[in-house]
């Protein structure tokens, strides 16, 4: 019997061939995004979940200002404090130190980018399993280090010839492979390619310092404890060992904890150096995994119902021979669950094709579980949400045709049919509208920010890390031959570019009773130059007042106004970092507000002071060939730190980096408009092939009376544009509320121009006039003669 349902099926849907493409296209397209948007959401809410004893662990964030958010860097003597202090909560803590270090073996090194320093219990606390080595021993000796799989292949060729061999860090630090690890999943907030024992660094003179925070705290609690009873502790905790530094700063430092499923998605420093992700941006994808797939569905409803006119005759014979109308639900719904079933399987096929480039547009690559059932009872859901669901309506209205008319020939959809066929395209295509609305407003924003003034000169300028030991030694000899060299105008040694890192310190200052509290940068004197800032008030740094090394500090306007000064008011008033300076600076001079953060970040304060912390070089390059100044640089830093590789970039492509996410949200909501307009469009062809066909007889009519091709035309197309005209009408305020609220994320942001709106409705029009056109064009140039005889 099964056998015979899937024949008769078959037959049915090979017998109108174009509709059955119609439907398998749209909906194969709709199910692999639905596909693309399904592994990408698993992804993102199955981070951390891999870990055995997750429930129990959790990260330790410090809190300093209450209108920012809290940070994860903490210093080396937390965790060994946290354990002494309370072992019936805590059953073990695990410090990780996020760093990038030299790495060679004989001829081969490279600098490495994700390295791990951490406790023993690294690999006893999280389940990152082991393919070689012992993970409870592995990192007990402090000269033992354990690589990726990709990382041992890349040294070693194979990972079995990696197990015993020894790799230098920095030039010193001989450690011999212990373990291999298997490459980090993408649904890990942690992502490391090497991981050895922090032990080599705990004697190091800043490591035991409470104020020196560089790195991670992870704890264990133990089965009876909670995290709200551990916290309840934490005050306690910094008064015992804080309350020096607290009174020091005139700053209130809290500890709380996060537990490690909520890491990704907390509203945490993005400088914190792990994986996060936005639950905002998941949530849009989801909706609109589940806007395409009401689109495809739609098609799929219209599509059949329009076939009924042509199965009509089929139907009232099969009634006539008996069949009752449970039967023939039975046998359409069924041939709605073959055509998705048969959707489905293209769809996977078209994934795997496309998984490189979907790695690519997100990325990361995505851990698809084939292997487990998530995957394919999503596929199943698909299929039966699709077959009963967009497959009953037509059903049933099929079933429900009078024998005596269908087989007449005089069937008609009537006024409800139409109605509603016509209410699904305003769906469809208002849907279309809003994605298209969504894209533009975003590519706009784009726009607006990489067009924007930021108040600095980003031309023409690279930037060098010092981030090794070779040139942060060498750094006044690299800047000196820099500034010789003839390619280059200035060079300034800093803290931060901008776009970069910018920590936030306490002042006490003239005239205020409460604590200052200021981003900061230490820069050289080279840096409102190099940057091409405008002093608005009294003057830079300058090698000719001796004391401005120690004495002197600019504040930009904003700063300044904090303060309650105008600029020029603020000139000879002093200010001291209370964690820096032992005695107060004198502000000389104030810059114009640039904007040195994320223009998704209102302008802040920023005080800049000669303080010598100095982490990256920023190197104005003369007008000329610039590849030539490339090398020059390239050849200066291979003197001071020659086994370092030379690593660049400019400043003006910081944009990329800062923005990445948001330009990935960009593409991705293009594709997916672009597809969603497509599938839409497959319907409407769909509808205007049945008009066409409908209307063959009063075209030929009309065409004897002397209709000419346009006006025909027109005729044809003008009632299937009205939905498409009512459904941007209906998208546009919806558009704008939607946009308004994503560009509330940014501080800096462009308005929603009235062009936008009629951008996307002119845009969505002609695509569908276009779409219409092509059948109706086809139906107005055929023969009448040809026309009439086929009636």
């Amino acid at each position: 019997m099964l056998k015979n349902f899937i024949k008769i099926a078959w037959r049915n849907l090979y017998k109108n061939k174009t509709f059955s493409l119609i439907h398998i296209l749209g909906l194969t397209m709709g199910i692999t995004v639905c596909l693309m948007i399904f592994l990408y959401i698993t992804n993102e809410f199955s981070v951390d979940s891999f870990h055995k004893q997750g429930k129990n662990i959790y990260r330790v964030m410090r809190g300093f200002d209450p209108a920012k958010p809290r940070t994860a860097y903490l210093s080396g003597p937390y965790a060994p404090a946290l354990l002494n202090d309370y072992p019936h909560d805590i059953k073990m803590a695990v410090r990780v130190r996020p760093q990038n270090n030299l790495v060679s073996f004989g001829e081969k090194a490279f600098n490495e980018q994700k390295v791990y320093a951490t406790d023993p219990g690294f690999f006893k606390l999280f389940s990152f399993p082991l393919i070689k080595g012992d993970a409870t021993t592995a990192l007990e000796n402090p000269n033992s280090v354990v690589l990726t799989e990709t990382t041992a292949k890349k040294y070693f060729s194979s990972t079995e010839n990696a197990m015993g061999k020894v790799i230098q860090i920095d030039k010193t630090l001989q450690l011999k492979v212990t373990g291999i690890a298997k490459d980090v999943p993408s649904n890990s907030h942690l992502d490391f390619d090497i991981v050895f024992p922090i032990a080599n660094y705990t004697k190091d003179a800043g490591f035991n310092v409470w104020i020196n925070n560089g790195l991670f705290v992870y704890l264990l609690l133990n089965e009876h404890s909670t995290q709200s009873a551990l916290e309840s502790h934490f005050t306690q905790f910094m008064d015992k060992y804080m309350s020096k530094d607290m009174q020091r700063f005139g700053a209130k430092f809290d500890l709380k904890l996060t537990p490690l499923k909520g890491i990704y998605f907390e509203d945490a420093s993005s400088f914190d150096n792990v994986r996060h992700g936005d639950k905002t941006v998941v949530f849009i994808f989801i909706s609109i995994a589940v806007l395409i797939m009401l689109i495809a569905c739609i098609n799929f409803m219209n599509l059949s119902t329009i076939r009924a006119v042509e199965r009509s005759k089929e139907v009232g014979m099969r009634k006539v021979m008996g069949a009752l109308r449970n039967h023939l639900i039975i046998q359409f719904i069924g041939e709605s669950l073959l055509l998705a079933l048969i959707s489905c399987a293209i769809s996977v096929g078209l994934l795997l094709m496309l998984m490189p480039w979907y790695n690519q547009l997100l990325g990361y690559k995505l851990s698809v579980a084939w292997n487990k059932p998530p995957i394919y009872l999503f596929l199943v859901g698909v299929i039966l949400v699709v077959g009963l669901l967009a497959g009953s309506y037509p059903a049933f209205f099929l079933s429900a045709f009078s024998p005596i008319e269908a087989l007449k020939g005089k069937l008609r959809l009537g006024k409800g049919g139409t109605l509603l066929r016509q209410s699904l395209v305003v769906l469809q295509f208002s849907i279309s509208v809003l994605l298209i609305i969504g894209t533009i407003v975003i590519m706009n924003q784009m726009h607006y920010i990489k067009s924007k003034s930021l108040g600095y000169d980003k031309a023409q300028t690279v930037i060098v890390s010092i981030d090794n030991n070779d040139i942060y030694d060498h750094r006044r000899q690299f800047k000196d031959e820099l500034q010789n060299s003839g390619v280059v105008s200035s060079v300034s040694l800093m803290s931060g570019q901008p776009g970069g890192f910018f920590d936030t310190h306490t002042f006490t200052a003239e005239g205020q009773h409460d604590v200052f509290r200021s981003r900061t940068e230490f820069a050289d004197f080279e840096y409102v130059k190099t940057l091409g800032l405008k002093i608005i008030a009294g003057r830079n740094f300058s090698t000719q007042f001796a004391t401005d090394t120690t004495n002197a500090v600019l504040l930009n306007r904003t700063a300044a106004k904090e303060l309650g000064y105008t600029p020029q008011q603020a000139l000879g008033k002093w200010i001291r970092n209370n964690g820096r300076d032992d005695k107060p600076r004198t502000i000389v001079g104030v810059v114009e507000d640039f904007n040195f953060l994320s223009l998704k970040e209102n302008m802040d304060a920023l005080v800049i002071a000669p303080n010598d912390d100095r982490r990256v070089a920023v190197i104005k390059l003369k007008p000329g060939n610039i590849p030539a100044a490339l090398a020059s640089i390239k050849e200066i830093y291979a003197k001071v730190a020659p086994v370092y590789p030379f690593e660049y970039s400019f400043l003006d492509q910081q944009f990329n980096t800062t923005y990445k996410n948001d330009i990935r949200q960009q593409a991705m909501l293009s594709i997916f408009s672009g597809l969603a307009i497509f599938i839409a469009c497959l319907g409407l062809f769909g509808l205007a092939s049945f008009t066409a066909a409908k209307r063959t007889k009063e075209i030929g009519v009309r065409k004897v009376l002397g209709s000419s091709v346009t006006n025909i035309l027109l005729l044809l197309s003008k009632d299937m544009l009205k939905p498409v005209l009512l459904a941007t009408v209906i998208a546009m305020p919806i558009g704008y509320y939607c946009m308004n609220k994503w560009l509330q994320n940014f501080a800096y942001r462009t308005t929603l121009h009235w062009w936008i709106f009629v951008l996307a409705a002119v845009l969505t029009f002609l695509i569908a006039l276009f779409t219409i056109s092509f059948k109706s064009l086809k139906a107005a140039l055929a023969n009448p003669v040809k026309s009439l005889r086929s009636e």
